[in-house]
């Protein structure tokens, strides 16, 4: 891992990006950013919100301005689970240190995401989440150095297979 220990963190919505990348970060000391509350916060409205405003290519593009962003010394980043639609954010991304995809399966990602309209999850119209993991899946697997499965662990085992890749 990179001296300045970042580490970028990418999956679906649900997958735990946000309770392992808080918790990473407490373990080594450094800090955390989650870029869906740094959009949320700069744009002052809620992902839904931009989403409903600006359409899905909209808000790809201000999400892509946030991520282009992210600064060298950023620690642990959870990423949002639309990150791997855009090239140059990956690329900008990757360049900060080594990127883990949580992966989840299907049907506990299910049982986590409850109401998707007030979640903010970038979708087509007519798309369900069976179809978007589908599609998101190769592109997470496209950009991750590291996989970790979270399929029946807790957070702190995802968080200790997390901090061993480092």
């Amino acid at each position: 891992m990179q001296e300045k220990h970042n580490l970028i963190l990418i999956g679906m919505p649900g997958a735990g990006k946000s309770t392992i990348g808080v918790i990473v970060a407490k373990h080594l000391g450094t800090a955390f950013l989650d870029t869906d509350i740094r959009i949320q916060t700069g744009e002052g409205r809620f992902l839904q919100d931009l989403i409903s405003r600006h359409g899905i290519s909209g808000f790809r593009e201000i999400e892509e301005n946030y991520l282009l962003n992210v600064p060298a010394d950023c620690g642990v980043v959870a990423t949002g689970g639309s990150v791997v639609y855009s090239e140059k954010a990956m690329a900008h991304l990757k360049s900060l240190g080594p990127v883990v995809y949580l992966q989840i399966e299907l049907e506990p990602l299910k049982a986590r995401l409850g109401n998707l309209s007030e979640r903010g999850v970038l979708m087509t119209p007519g798309q369900n989440i069976d179809m978007l993991y589908e599609e998101r899946r190769p592109l997470y697997e496209k950009y991750a150095d590291s996989v970790v499965s979270t399929a029946g662990m807790t957070p702190d085992q995802v968080v200790a297979l997390v901090l061993n890749l480092l």
